[in-house]
């Protein structure tokens, strides 16, 4: 048994060491730098492969993960564009790049699924209830919210960094589930982070709740779920 234990431990250690993987049938992973903290690959792949469905990762042709001198200067560790994931090799565990590659498949069905995520503007209308009502909370709570940001619904770095800087997600995630907001604070950034947190959030963590305190988005999240393309 200790030999068997052995043999499987060091042929996993031989596949983190690979440069090149396959996620699905079809998604080429390439690691362009290390991960940290021991993250294994493998674990991502084969957690992805069972959790989310092959019809959501067909927008994806490549990832990529690594370090990128555009992921600092823009203060994030990911990114989808033109059919490729980018990700930092930068991960604190597995959990962490596993969520990180999950909301990145999100953004990538804003485009080819937009009609049926935002069309009828029921997503819309959740998410700015959901904002004016963390506007009074905080308002009464005298941070002096700015409303206009509020209302917007695209993402804006004055908003990220209100939220985070000034209200702090430790506080505003108390908050988000305080009053049944959010599932997490960055999910109030924007309507689009609103979307690929709550898909995280569906796929990985526990969808009854989602449901229970965001039911459009649930709804949504559903719909591509059982999307059939034929």
């Amino acid at each position: 048994m200790y030999k068997l234990d052995y043999l499987k431990e060091s042929a996993n250690k031989a596949f983190d060491q690979t440069k090149e993987f396959v996620m699905g049938e079809a998604v080429q992973v390439y690691i362009k730098d290390p991960l940290t903290n021991g993250v294994s690959i493998r674990n991502i792949l084969d957690k992805i492969n069972i959790s989310i469905p092959p019809h959501l990762t067909t927008e994806i042709d490549s990832i990529y993960v690594g370090i990128f001198d555009d992921f600092e200067e823009k203060e994030t560790n990911a990114a989808y564009k033109d059919g490729a994931i980018y990700i930092s090799s930068e991960q604190d565990d597995d959990q962490d790049l596993l969520d990180d590659m999950v909301h990145e498949i999100a953004h990538s069905l804003e485009i080819p699924f937009g009609y049926l995520i935002y069309g009828d503007g029921e997503l819309e209308q959740e998410f700015l209830s959901k904002r004016k009502k963390l506007y009074k909370i905080l308002k009464k709570e005298g941070l002096k919210p700015n409303k206009e940001l509020f209302l917007d619904l695209d993402f804006m770095k004055a908003m990220d960094d209100y939220l985070y800087k000034v209200v702090g997600y430790d506080r505003l995630n108390i908050i988000a589930a305080s009053y049944g907001l959010f599932t997490s604070a960055y999910c109030a950034t924007s309507l689009k982070e609103y979307f690929a947190n709550g898909f995280e959030y569906y796929f990985l963590d526990n969808p009854p709740y989602l449901g229970q305190i965001c039911p459009i988005l649930y709804k949504k999240i559903q719909e591509l779920h059982e999307y059939d393309r034929d």
